[in-house]
């Protein structure tokens, strides 16, 4: 077996792990906010320690002999935190979700290891298709770079807080699929007289699909604005996505004080369309764009702790 395809071996196997060990932990029991915060760190390490592999074996473990073993272990590290630094906007939503339609905390685990393995699939397929683009059609560079910069300016001046009512996929379950008006006990399908009706978390979970997918469509232009080396890229992405459930466990009742989160995350946005537009005449080292990405995120979230909101989600 060649090296690289025993690495990419190595790596789904350390995914079908962590998510197995993921099920036993938090899977069949209340989660506290400790277990959760463990489960973040453990989640963080793997990432760290995978970094450190790529810094010693990289040109074996992606097969690639065009970059440093240093290059892509920073690209690695580069597009973790920005993909992790993207995914806050995310649970931020979750938290606007749950709250929407009332989900009891004991199931809102259920949904989100459902939602993160949805999550895990779409991201390969998005990963695979945009590297495939821009080795194919290198211009397509600058249509992502366009995009990302109008969705950091509209991100920067949005005003009103996106509501799960407006979910279009929402509406036309509730309208053409048998759902039941409670959760059913924790189930995503019941059996009631004789039919088989989805249950409230079910729609639940479709919405958290849904929204991930137009997370996705943000957030992997952006990651490959850092890398298109296809193990980094892919590795990165589902590491920072696999630590996400147990995040959300651990940060949902502070997210919600980080209120000037999203104007970090336009910036940071609007910076990596420019860097892709620029990408011809002015190329911005790796490392500058890691130390840029951490500032403007940990400068924002420090302001929101000082910063006091005019009006808070209860």
């Amino acid at each position: 077996m060649p090296a690289n395809i025993l690495y990419w071996v190595l790596f789904f196997a350390i995914v079908v792990a962590m998510i197995v060990l993921d099920m036993v932990l938090m899977g069949h029991r209340k989660v506290t906010t400790r277990l959760a915060l463990l489960w973040t760190g453990v989640c963080f390490a793997v990432a760290a320690l995978f970094a450190v592999a790529l810094y010693y074996h990289g040109h074996v473990m992606a097969a690639d002999a065009t970059r440093s073993n240093a290059q892509l272990s920073l690209e690695f590290v580069t597009a973790f935190v920005l993909e992790e630094s993207l995914s806050l906007d995310n649970l931020f939503v979750f938290l606007l979700i749950f709250r929407f339609f009332k989900v009891p905390g004991e199931h809102q685990h259920r949904v989100l290891f459902w939602g993160i393995l949805g999550a895990i699939v779409m991201r390969a397929v998005f990963v695979g298709a945009g590297i495939g683009l821009l080795t194919r059609f290198h211009w397509v560079i600058y249509i992502f770079g366009v995009f990302l910069l109008y969705v950091g300016i509209k991100l920067f001046f949005q005003k009103e807080e996106r509501s799960p009512e407006k979910n279009w996929i929402a509406r036309v379950a509730e309208r053409h699929l048998r759902l039941t008006k409670d959760f059913g006990n924790g189930h995503f399908v019941v059996r009631r007289e004789g039919r088989s009706y989805l249950t409230r978390l079910a729609l639940v979970l479709i919405i958290i699909e849904t929204t991930d997918v137009l997370f996705a469509v943000d957030s992997i232009p952006a990651v490959l604005s850092v890398t298109t080396q296809p193990y980094v890229a892919f590795t990165s992405n589902i590491f920072a996505v696999l630590g996400l459930r147990a995040l959300y466990l651990a940060v949902s009742g502070l997210i919600v004080r980080f209120h000037l989160l999203h104007y970090g995350l336009s910036i940071i946005l609007a910076f990596i369309g420019g860097k892709m537009l620029a990408s011809h005449w002015l190329e911005v080292p790796t490392h500058w764009a890691l130390l840029f990405v951490a500032v403007v995120l940990a400068g924002t979230m420090a302001l929101s702790l000082v910063v006091k909101p005019k009006e808070l989600i209860h």
